[in-house]
């Protein structure tokens, strides 16, 4: 049997730090005189007394973890957390029902930025708060998992950024955690300039921050149900154009350019192809604005930058209802779901780094066509793509069709219509936000939707955000077998 105790240990932890988080919402509540903010301290003090509880009964000398415990807690704190953060949705003055109140909590811990909220601009400063500070939490966290858990379970082709040589957990992991403590810094020292960029932009001081959080952690919760289009103005776009590109990028490499080496971001191939497809995305959507739509040029490269690198980094913010720009337009936002960022990012999707290793493959494969003699290897950032690499990541890519079709099929045996099923299927496992068409479009939300479709949607966020593997392989029954 698997030792569950430092499994147990470590969520006791980050419950307790949950529990912390949810003092700030009550504070703010609190300043407000909105009656909330009792929700929001007994929730905190809820999950403390759980978190407390769980570290004192799963004390153990043993700090270490095998690739099964990696599973196992990956998992389990990726399911607790939402369960938890749900509370204070469910017993506020927004009187959402727990699958509600699920759905929001998973939507903001995997930044996802789906939502089931309307009202927003007359919403307590508490839940606003809330929301904004589960994405920026989850942001962090899908850094740690990115650096420390998925590139030592080999999951995806994740094993291309391991740290060290060797597969054993006890080495990777205090290494893992030095980098992420740097990481931290880094990443907190973003949001304090984006939001004092927000705030030079027009934003108050609330809008600014709880857009920073939400910005930078790429989940794209707003303060008002119009998303950035509340604020109209070409300043915020600006600001959020900027750090939703910066929190698409490796946040490894910032840190390499901190210590002194700035290349080290243009230098890296993963990078310079987001930024390739990123602009000829933005390019593409300019031209159908400008030349099929009447708007004007500098208008049309505002709306297309937006809302189109919204949707490619998984943000989700929305300035227009571009479910309404045609349907070439509607096809490319699809294809934009499903690409995403680079991987030790905070975002979602299919990551830029695998569709790099299938293309380099396919070409590799195609020449070995044409020369059947010869010897040919495919190359990533300048080194040799190993065949167990290459593997990982055509099963992961297999694995991510075949549930992204699962999912929309039960959706749409759940009433869906097609465009809402797909998008909202691609949506998900991506980690986008909002979907295409009327019902869970920008101009939408997931309220609508029954329950059943709620609870399908929160595991697809949970399998997008863990890279599919790392919960599909707790499914298998030889897992559990020593």
């Amino acid at each position: 049997m698997t030792d569950s105790r430092p499994i147990l240990f470590i969520i006791g932890i980050l419950m307790s730090t949950m529990a912390l988080a949810m003092c700030l919402p009550a504070v703010a509540d609190a300043a407000v005189y909105n009656p909330d903010w009792e929700v929001f301290a007994l929730g905190a003090a809820f999950t403390l007394l759980v978190g407390v509880m769980l570290m004192l009964t799963a004390r153990s000398s043993n700090r270490t973890l095998n690739q099964r415990q990696a599973f196992v807690l990956t998992c389990l704190s990726w399911t607790m957390i939402p369960a938890f953060a749900a509370l204070p949705f469910a017993f506020s003055e927004m009187e959402l029902s727990y699958t509600d109140a699920f759905f929001e909590a998973m939507s903001g811990i995997t930044t996802t930025g789906a939502t089931v909220l309307t009202g927003l601009d007359f919403a307590p400063p508490g839940i606003l708060l809330w929301r904004a500070l589960l994405q920026w939490l989850g942001g962090i966290g899908i850094i740690g998992v990115a650096i420390a858990i998925l590139p030592m379970l080999q999951v995806g082709g994740m094993q291309l950024f391991r740290m060290e040589s060797s597969d054993r957990s006890e080495k990777v992991i205090p290494r893992a955690g030095q980098l992420i403590a740097y990481i931290g810094f880094i990443y907190l020292g973003m949001t304090v300039l984006c939001t004092m960029a927000y705030w030079m932009a027009g934003m108050t001081g609330f809008e600014a921050v709880a857009h920073a959080m939400t910005t930078i952690s790429t989940g794209g919760f707003s303060t008002s149900d119009q998303s950035l289009g509340q604020f109209a103005s070409p300043a915020v776009d600006a600001v959020a154009v900027v750090f939703m590109i910066l929190g698409s990028l490796p946040f490894v490499l910032f840190l390499r350019a901190v210590r002194g080496n700035p290349g080290a971001l243009w230098r890296d191939s993963q990078v310079r192809w987001f930024l390739s497809i990123t602009a000829i995305a933005v390019a593409i959507m300019t031209i159908l604005l400008y030349d099929g739509r009447d708007i004007g040029f500098v208008h049309a490269v505002r709306l297309a930058a937006v809302n189109g690198i919204s949707v490619l980094t998984g943000t989700g913010f929305a300035t227009a209802d571009y479910g309404l720009w045609g349907g070439f337009t509607v096809t490319l936002f699809l294809f934009l779901i499903f690409v995403g960022g680079c991987a030790g990012s905070t975002t979602g999707g299919i990551k830029i780094f695998r569709i790099q290793v299938l293309y380099a493959t396919a070409v590799t494969q195609i020449r070995q066509l044409l020369e059947p003699h010869g010897v040919f290897i495919a190359y990533y950032n300048g080194k040799p793509i190993t065949d167990s690499i290459t593997d990982s990541v055509m099963i992961f890519f297999f694995l991510y069709v075949v549930t992204f079709a699962a999912i929309a099929t039960g959706l749409g045996l759940m009433g869906l219509d097609f465009l809402s099923a797909i998008s909202g299927a691609a949506t998900a496992i991506s980690n986008v936000g909002p979907g295409l068409g009327d019902v869970i479009g920008p101009a939408g939300t997931f309220i609508s939707l029954p329950d059943g479709a709620k609870w399908l949607l929160s595991l697809g966020m949970l399998l997008g955000r863990l890279e599919l593997f790392t919960v599909l392989v707790m499914l298998a029954p030889t897992f559990w077998r020593r």
